[in-house]
């Protein structure tokens, strides 16, 4: 009994495993939570968070975002016109 052929070995991706876009999407998800959570959060930690968890918290920081920069805007139009 020899070793087994090559041809026996051909492995593609399954279904198990991220693709590439997935993985800069996730990294780039972890980078973005921990510098606008302030340092709220680790790595580690929001790696292994639930998928829906992670969602929640990029949703919420998103509108805390989105919220600051209204109030920026309307605060530079109101020292505007006070000139």
């Amino acid at each position: 009994m020899g070793a087994p052929s090559k041809q026996c070995f051909q492995l593609t991706q399954t279904f198990f495993g991220f693709n590439a876009s997935y993985r800069l999407q996730l990294q780039e998800t972890i980078f973005n939570m921990i510098w606008f959570g302030e340092g709220r959060w680790d790595w580690d930690t929001i790696y292994n968070m639930p998928v829906f968890i992670r969602n929640y918290w990029i949703k919420r920081i998103n509108d805390i975002s989105n919220t600051r920069a209204e109030q920026i805007k309307q605060q530079t139009a109101n020292q505007k016109s006070k000139r």
